[in-house]
C-alpha cells in the first residue's frame, strides 16, 4: 500500500512518519502476521474446552448471545467486529456509556467473575485469526473515540489492533480510575487517558518486532495474575 491510498483523514505527516517505518519493517509485519496464525489456531484448540465453558456459562447466567460484537476501528481505519464473550445484560450500548466504569451495574454476575480472569478477552482470538486483529498492537476503539484522534494518533491505525498492548498493561485498571474521576468519564478517557495510551502507542510503532509482542504478551499474563 502507498501513503496516498490511505483515508484522507490518515495522511498527515505525522502519519506519514510512522509510514515510513514501518515500510522499513515489512519483514517484522509478516513475522507478526505468522505468528499471530500459529499461536491463534493453536490456542484456540487447546483453550476449547474453558472457551466451551464459559460460553455456556454466559448463557445460562443472562438473556442474550454469547458473544459481543461491537464495532472497532481497525487497520487502515476500517470497521469491524469485535469478539468479546458478553459480560453485561443484553443492549448494555444502549444502556449507558461506551466505557466501563467501577462497579458497572450493567455487567452480569458470570460477567464479573470473567471479567476478573479477563476470559471475556479471550474471544478476540478469532479476531487474531481471522486477520482484524493482532496478539499485539494499540487496543481498537470505537468510532466515537477514533473521531477525536488529533492526527498524530491516526498512525496507530497503521497495524493490526492487538488484544493487548504497552499501553493496556499500563491502563489495566482503567475502570477504576475512570470511576474516582470527578469529571464526565469519557470526557476523563478522552482528554486524560487517551493521549497518554497514544504516547505509548506510538512508542510501540517505534520498536515494533515479534519478540517484542512475545515479551509483552508475558508482561500481560504477570501484570493480570498480579
Amino acid at each position: 500500500m502507498h501513503f496516498e491510498d490511505l483515508p484522507p483523514k490518515m495522511q498527515n505527516p505525522e502519519t506519514r512518519v510512522y509510514f515510513e517505518k514501518l515500510q522499513q519493517h515489512r519483514g517484522a509485519l509478516v513475522g507478526k502476521r505468522l505468528f499471530d496464525i500459529v499461536i491463534s489456531l493453536l490456542m484456540l484448540i487447546i483453550l476449547s474446552p474453558v472457551l466451551l465453558i464459559t460460553a455456556i456459562a454466559v448463557k445460562i447466567d443472562s438473556k442474550g448471545p454469547v458473544f459481543y460484537r461491537q464495532v472497532r476501528i481497525g487497520q487502515y481505519g476500517k470497521k469491524f467486529r469485535i469478539f468479546k464473550f458478553r459480560t453485561m445484560v443484553q443492549d448494555a450500548d444502549k444502556k449507558g456509556l461506551s466505557i466501563t466504569v467501577g462497579q458497572d451495574p450493567r455487567i452480569t454476575r458470570v460477567g464479573r467473575a470473567i471479567r476478573k480472569c479477563r476470559l471475556d478477552e479471550f474471544a478476540q482470538l478469532l479476531n487474531v485469526l481471522n486477520g482484524t486483529m493482532s496478539f499485539v498492537g494499540p487496543r481498537p476503539e470505537v468510532p466515537k473515540y477514533v473521531d477525536a484522534y488529533q492526527d498524530a494518533y491516526m498512525a496507530t491505525l497503521l497495524v493490526r489492533p492487538g488484544v493487548t498492548a504497552p499501553s493496556s498493561i499500563y491502563f489495566r485498571n482503567e475502570d477504576e480510575i475512570l470511576a474516582a474521576s470527578d469529571e464526565d468519564p469519557e470526557t476523563t478517557y478522552i482528554e486524560k487517558i487517551l493521549p497518554k495510551k497514544m504516547a505509548l502507542n506510538l512508542e510501540y510503532l517505534n520498536s515494533i518486532s515479534v519478540w517484542n509482542d512475545i515479551k509483552t504478551m508475558f508482561q500481560t499474563v504477570k501484570a493480570v495474575s498480579a
